[in-house]
């Protein structure tokens, strides 16, 4: 069964594109293209869900920030993909706090494009060199206790974590624990197996995700 995509985006030359790059995927196809966010909600309670939706921040009647916090709440296993013109830090933070799953440019390659829709399929998500350094660089510790219940981290491990979350290099946050890179090499490794992440960058996206962090 091929990877189904629906587009919400009020200019109909572009989605139309988009609609006939799509098709030229091998294992894609495009269920329907919608004007707006209310279009697509329409859309979708009438007919079959798509994995994908790709949604643009600006259209008349209902945004894409109302459309990402709707498909969240009542079609949580459509995977948001935002497209916009705008790099505007609050835009990728708040599409990302509705539950967008990647926040892609609209001046992007077709590859990259295509590789944003195979790993939002594969990965759950999808989150450029662009995102996670807009992302990374306006983390800060939240003031929320010393512990993370949701991965079950200790208050050392949710130490490391906040510290993480930062640009700070690993050296510099055993030098604020006073403990030595191999300590922190160790919490390292055991906040990874709890998050279930193999990266920095994914320790940092699923740290905000689940509001462990703040901006």
């Amino acid at each position: 069964m091929p990877t189904s995509i629906a587009i919400a985006d009020d200019h109909q030359l572009l989605a139309e594109a988009l609609s006939d790059l799509i098709q030229k995927f091998d294992g894609y196809e495009v269920l329907y293209v919608a004007a707006n966010g209310r279009d697509l909600l329409n859309r979708m309670s009438d007919g079959p869900l798509p994995d994908i939706a790709l949604v643009d921040l600006h259209m008349p009647d209902m945004d894409g920030f109302e459309t990402a916090a709707q498909l969240r709440q009542h079609y949580p296993t459509v995977r948001v993909l935002a497209l916009s013109m705008s790099d505007r830090e609050e835009y990728i933070v708040r599409m990302m706090r509705n539950g967008a799953r990647g926040y892609l440019l609209k001046g992007c390659r077709p590859v990259e494009f295509r590789q944003a829709l195979d790993e939002v399929i594969n990965k759950g998500f999808y989150y450029s060199d662009f995102l996670t350094s807009q992302l990374i660089r306006n983390l800060n510790t939240a003031e929320t206790g010393n512990e993370a219940p949701v991965f079950n981290l200790n208050s050392r491990e949710y130490n490391f974590l906040k510290m993480a979350c930062s640009e700070l290099t690993y050296n510099e946050i055993a030098d604020k624990m006073c403990v030595s890179p191999r300590t922190v090499d160790g919490y390292r490794e055991v906040v990874f197996q709890k998050m279930s992440v193999k990266t920095r960058v994914g320790m940092v996206i699923e740290a905000f995700r689940h509001g462990l962090v703040e901006l």
